[in-house]
């Protein structure tokens, strides 16, 4: 589209304008992705406030890998939405994401060392 002043120039810049629907829809995922993070930003803040019958040295750690996995959920789904919205832009298929397995295995993880430390 020419004259298009709409930001990031690299995302909007390119290609043809596809349907909106498609388009809001690929902005619903990203708004989704961004509630997971809040989710697990208040989990990993919860974890590390409340005074659970665990250790110091394995709540804390918890509770940071919570809050980093949330960073990197927040940041992967922003590009996740830059490079769908390209590809839509070029006609493309749809590129996959391995931030649902990271984010899987992160959370099982978390969750079963809070099991080992319940016992």
């Amino acid at each position: 589209m020419s004259g298009d002043r709409r930001w990031p120039g690299w995302v909007y810049g390119i290609g043809e304008e596809p349907d909106p629907r498609v388009s809001f829809a690929n902005e619903r995922t990203l708004l989704a992705w961004l509630r997971t993070a809040l989710a697990l930003i208040a989990g990993g803040v919860a974890l590390d406030a409340l005074d659970l019958p665990m250790s110091d040295a394995l709540q804390r750690p918890l509770a940071l890998l919570l809050v980093l996995l949330a960073l990197v959920s927040a940041v992967a789904s922003w590009f996740r939405w830059a490079r769908a919205e390209r590809a839509m832009r070029h006609g493309t298929p749809l590129p996959s994401s391995l931030m649902g397995a990271v984010l899987v295995a992160g959370i099982v993880v978390c969750g079963a060392l809070l099991l080992v430390a319940a016992r």
